[in-house]
C-alpha cells in the first residue's frame, strides 16, 4: 500500500504557514553553515562528489561507512553540504529512506544520486 499525504489547496487557519516553514529552514541551513568548520565542510564536499560520480544512490551515512569524511560536530551540517551539492548540480534527489545512521534512529532522510555533471 503506498502511503499518499493529503494536501490542502489554500493554508488552513491554526496550521504552519509553508512560506513560514521555508523560512525557517533557510535561516537554519544558514546557522548550520555558519557553525561548520571549513575543513569538515571541505571534505564532506569531496566526499558527496566521490559517490556521486560513482553513480550509486547514497545518503550520508555511507560517506561515513565508506571512510570519506567524519561525523561532523552536529548531525545538522549535514544538510546545507547537500543543498550546495544539489544546488551546483552535482546531486539530485533520489528519493527517501530510512537513515543508516544509528545516531538517528532509522528516521527518514533524501537518498541521493550523482547527476551527468557529477
Amino acid at each position: 500500500m503506498t502511503a499518499v499525504q493529503l494536501r490542502f489547496p489554500a493554508v488552513v487557519e491554526g496550521t504552519v504557514d509553508p512560506a513560514s516553514g521555508e523560512r525557517a529552514k533557510a535561516r537554519g541551513m544558514r546557522q548550520a553553515a555558519g557553525a561548520t568548520p571549513p575543513p569538515w565542510a571541505d571534505a564532506c564536499d569531496a566526499a558527496i562528489r566521490v559517490l556521486a560520480a560513482r553513480g550509486v544512490e547514497f545518503q550520508a551515512a555511507d560517506l561515513i561507512a565508506e571512510g570519506l569524511v567524519d561525523e561532523p560536530v552536529s548531525p545538522s551540517q549535514w544538510g546545507p553540504r547537500f543543498q550546495a551539492a544539489a544546488r551546483d548540480g552535482v546531486i539530485e534527489a533520489a528519493g527517501v529512506a530510512r537513515s543508516k545512521r544509528a545516531t538517528v534512529r532509522a528516521s527518514l532522510c533524501l537518498v541521493w544520486r550523482g547527476t551527468g555533471a557529477a
